[in-house]
């Protein structure tokens, strides 16, 4: 590489890394939505999981074509695009709140969630180009450290402008008249304006700038013209470590998303937090916090020990984190949830290199299944909602113990490569 270029790189990954924390801080600003919303309009958790299920439903339905439309324009372009679209589905805020609308606010976070789609699809093989190969996981990690950041940071200022006012509970609502009810609900639906609007407007400089700015676009490492093995999904699913993966990403994000989903909520709880949800909102920046300080202490510990062994581990004491907040009350059941944080660090970047593990030609598409997988984070949120109108929202928590249980199967179990790749298998036993 010329000694000209490594300047505009540094300032690419400058700014790459920057947008990973904006996503980071959007995905984990739906904590605060769920709450508000099924405040405002009377929702039961089934309805109010809707939220999950619209954002990271949008991953499954556009990360194809969001990739399509990545391999005609560019990566740096990718880039620009899905930040414009986000910012199209912040602005789209306001009208669903001026109604107030629930479809409206499903249909603006469905195209917020697009963008983040193509920044997804387009910003992680993006940081890998920007500099050598071999240091490239060191990029990685740092990208990933600021999506850690955003997610830590946004309870903090979706709590305090959003969850704020007093929300009157449903014995208070029903004796308002229904001028006064409709008055108290647009009010509280309006809340959301400001932030989102300031979220719109943070995204659309940020798009002007990456298109503006002189960066690398890589638009012919983006193109899928390269003449490779024609492989299908079928081929990769049937290595067991594959399959197997895909269902562990599946559960990690699904029980990950679902229970910071519910946290606001539970802790709120007279028998568990007894606060109120704005003072709830810090626990869960504690909650994603954990998770970006495990990260830190997981790369060291990858150093010693197996990745698998570390999976099934944490796995374990995360299921009997899940299992102790549903056995107990107050700042126990409080606590062992909270810390929960702590434990998934490791898990989704672990599962998804233990699943393309060996594979040769079968990694790109195994990969590609590996991240649609992060549908879980659409489907289990509804699931575990509908346990909560059934039972509780105190024993709806079973179904992340489950993935948890599942997950400490594939770090034990699951992951073991049975049958590599016979290109792999040749390339073995060049070396030796």
């Amino acid at each position: 590489m010329p000694e000209t270029q490594r300047p505009n790189y540094r300032s690419a990954l400058v700014v790459v890394t920057t947008i990973f924390f904006m996503w980071g801080f959007i995905t984990c600003l739906n904590d605060i939505l769920i709450p508000h919303l099924k405040a405002v309009f009377s929702l039961n958790y089934t309805q109010t999981m809707l939220i999950q299920f619209t954002f990271f439903g949008a991953y499954f339905i556009m990360s194809l074509p969001m990739g399509k439309v990545l391999a005609k324009v560019g990566y740096k372009n990718a880039i620009s695009l899905g930040l414009l679209i986000a910012a199209i589905g912040a602005v789209m805020f306001y009208p669903a709140a001026r109604a107030p609308s629930y479809p409206l606010f499903l249909t603006a976070l469905f195209v917020l969630a697009s963008g983040v789609t193509m920044l997804q699809v387009a910003a992680n093989p993006y940081v890998s180009l920007l500099g050598p190969e071999g240091s490239a996981s060191s990029r990685l990690n740092l990208a990933q450290a600021f999506n850690s950041l955003g997610t830590t940071l946004a309870p903090y200022f979706g709590g305090m402008l959003i969850l704020g006012a007093t929300v009157l509970g449903a014995s208070e609502l029903a004796d308002m008249s229904a001028a006064d009810r409709m008055a108290y609900k647009v009010e509280q639906a309006q809340s959301v304006q400001l932030p989102y609007l300031l979220l719109a407007a943070v995204l659309a400089i940020l798009a002007v700038v990456v298109y503006l700015w002189k960066l690398p676009n890589f638009k012919e490492q983006a193109s899928d013209d390269s003449p490779t093995e024609n492989v299908t999904a079928a081929q990769a699913l049937r290595h067991p470590h594959v399959l197997f993966g895909v269902i562990g990403i599946f559960a990690y994000v699904g029980a990950e998303v679902s229970i910071g989903s519910f946290m606001i909520n539970y802790l709120s709880l007279p028998e568990i937090g007894n606060m109120s949800e704005s003072s709830a909102a810090s626990y869960v920046a504690y909650y994603w916090g954990g998770a970006m300080i495990g990260r830190f202490i997981g790369s060291v510990l990858m150093q010693r020990f197996r990745p698998s062994l570390l999976l099934g581990l944490f796995a374990i004491v995360a299921a009997l984190l899940v299992l102790t907040t549903m056995l107990t009350s107050g700042h126990i059941a409080m606590w062992s949830i909270v810390a929960i944080g702590l434990f998934n660090s490791i898990m989704f970047p672990t599962i998804f290199t233990l699943g393309i593990a060996k594979l040769g030609p079968l990694t790109s598409k195994a990969s590609s299944l590996l991240i649609m997988a992060i549908v879980g984070g659409a489907i289990l949120p509804v699931a575990q909602g509908a346990i909560a109108d059934t039972v509780g929202i105190h024993h709806a928590f079973v179904l992340p113990l489950i993935c948890y249980l599942f997950i400490a199967f594939y770090g034990f179990r699951g992951s073991r490569v049975i049958n590599p790749h016979p290109s792999v298998q040749a390339e073995a036993k060049t070396a030796s």
